[in-house]
């Protein structure tokens, strides 16, 4: 990337760099107001994302000038951190600050660099932060309500198939359908995956804003597996959508030590088959469950994008000052 010294102006108006501001106030007012503690986490860690379809940004940091240095990683999400203070009992949580991640630009609504909130609420589940989370959205964009759908009924109603009964055979007709690819893959949710994002997503647009929950057990990533009012298991998860784009994703969280620590293992292999690098896993996290993480929800939500639909703005660049490009 060339440095052009006539980028020397922020891409967004002053005028949307105030109301991103108001914005922030408004959350930060939001929390206060709940009695929900704000936090500052590490943007560094020793350790990096299990998750094989997130890339860490690595630095080098060195103890003293002309030291050897050793590798640092930006975070992802300042989630691993944040279960370990919720096991040292700080309560409920919140967290406003900057994310990172790797190959995150080259569209309108990415930039390897971003802001994040996070936050944890002990006691409640996925169904009960999915209550709070509408509260804080529909005061910010000032829409009446958020939908509900789980998983199963906005596949059976727009392309009218179940996803957790339909065999591999007919997800991958199904997919080639709406999507031209030129792909092999015998894993179920790939498929989904892509009939989600290039099918589904795109008409979520109609509902305004929706919650997709109880997503397939096999997307499960950190959520609690459970099952539903059919007796199949699902991953106690969800995800909002705001005319169409992602603005959020949560979960009834894991709690169970050893089963993190299988998950987290499982990514590593995963990283391996594909070929990625393999980095430090957060062993602390599941030191942390094993203390006693108490039963709780959480949820990320991409604050740039909300500022976006509050302004109707069509790029990640009209709400932020400087993206990667004019960094």
């Amino acid at each position: 990337m060339t440095i052009n010294s006539a980028q020397w102006q922020p891409t967004a108006s002053m005028e949307n760099l105030r109301k991103r501001a108001a914005i922030l106030a408004q959350i930060r007012a939001f929390f206060a107001e709940r009695d929900v503690l704000e936090v500052e986490m590490p943007l560094m860690s020793q350790c990096a994302v299990s998750d094989p379809f997130l890339d860490t940004i690595e630095t080098r940091y060195s103890d003293y000038i002309g030291a050897e240095s050793y590798p640092l990683y930006l975070q992802t999400s300042p989630e691993y951190a944040m279960k370990r203070l919720l096991a040292a009992g700080s309560g409920a949580i919140y967290h406003l600050g900057k994310a990172f991640r790797n190959g995150e630009s080259g569209s309108r609504r990415h930039n390897p660099e971003f802001t994040m909130l996070e936050w944890y609420r002990p006691g409640l589940d996925d169904q009960a932060l999915m209550d709070e989370i509408a509260d804080l959205v529909t005061s910010v964009l000032g829409i009446e309500t958020v939908e509900r759908c789980s998983y199963a009924e906005v596949f059976e109603r727009f392309l009218r198939i179940d996803p957790h009964q339909a065999s591999l055979d007919e997800l991958v007709a199904e997919t080639r359908k709406h999507v031209e690819i030129d792909l092999q893959d015998d894993d179920r949710d790939t498929w989904l995956n892509l009939l989600m994002s290039h099918v589904i997503e795109p008409k979520l647009a109609e509902l305004e804003a929706v919650f997709i929950y109880d997503y397939p057990a096999s997307q499960a990533a950190l959520a609690k597996v459970k099952t539903d009012v059919k007796g199949q298991p699902v991953a106690a998860r969800f995800e909002l959508f705001v005319n169409g784009m992602e603005l959020a994703n949560g979960y009834h969280e894991l709690t169970d030590a050893e089963e993190q620590k299988q998950r987290l293992l499982k990514d590593q292999q995963t990283r391996a088959q594909l070929g990625l690098p393999q980095r430090p896993l957060e062993v602390r996290l599941v030191s942390a469950l094993e203390a006693g993480m108490p039963d709780c929800a959480g949820v990320a939500l991409g604050v740039d994008r909300l500022v976006m639909l509050a302004l109707g703005a069509e790029a990640i660049q009209d709400v932020i000052a400087f993206p990667v490009e004019h960094a």
